[in-house]
């Protein structure tokens, strides 16, 4: 990890996120690109994926700087997506900086592999976590275990992320 300052920022959380909390998000975003960060990593699943992920992009216009870098479990992981959010991961994609598939289809223990994948390399994880066990608790999980700072910025109370 980078002892300076954040440089890799690693979003993750849970699918039901509702976005009424969209102006949270731009302002860590902009918080940590004031503290350097550059790169904004998402895991591109509906709800608080996509959410950041278009954060970062209206951040992108205002700091030419930024990088959007999309992690997705395997090509095609978004058919089962809402057609307005299928619009909105095409969108993403289209803009991201750069876009890494963990696999070609689906299998056991893709999306542990994807989650580890955006936190690997990451200096902060920004969470959207209601306590309850989840991906979102591994991907916390997993980055405690390495080291990554987590910050969980879920709506109605700061968790403890003792796991």
């Amino acid at each position: 990890m980078n002892d300076a300052v954040p440089y890799v920022v690693t979003f993750t959380g849970h699918r039901t996120y509702s976005r009424r909390n969209d102006q949270l998000i731009q302002h860590w975003i902009e918080m940590l690109y004031g503290a350097g960060a550059r790169r904004f990593r998402v895991g591109m699943a509906e709800g608080f994926d996509l959410a950041a992920a278009s954060a970062v992009l209206v951040a992108k216009s205002k700091h030419a700087d930024i990088e959007l870098e999309v992690f997705i479990p395997w090509r095609g992981f978004e058919q089962t997506f809402s057609e307005s959010n299928r619009r909105l991961y095409s969108l993403i994609l289209e803009r991201a900086t750069m876009v890494h598939y963990l696999a070609e289809s689906y299998s056991h223990g893709v999306y542990q592999q994807r989650n580890e994948a955006m936190v690997d390399g990451a200096d902060y994880v920004i969470a959207w976590w209601d306590g309850k066990p989840s991906g979102t608790a591994n991907t916390i999980r997993y980055a405690h275990n390495v080291g990554c700072p987590v910050k969980n910025i879920y709506d109605f109370q700061q968790l403890e992320l003792n796991l």
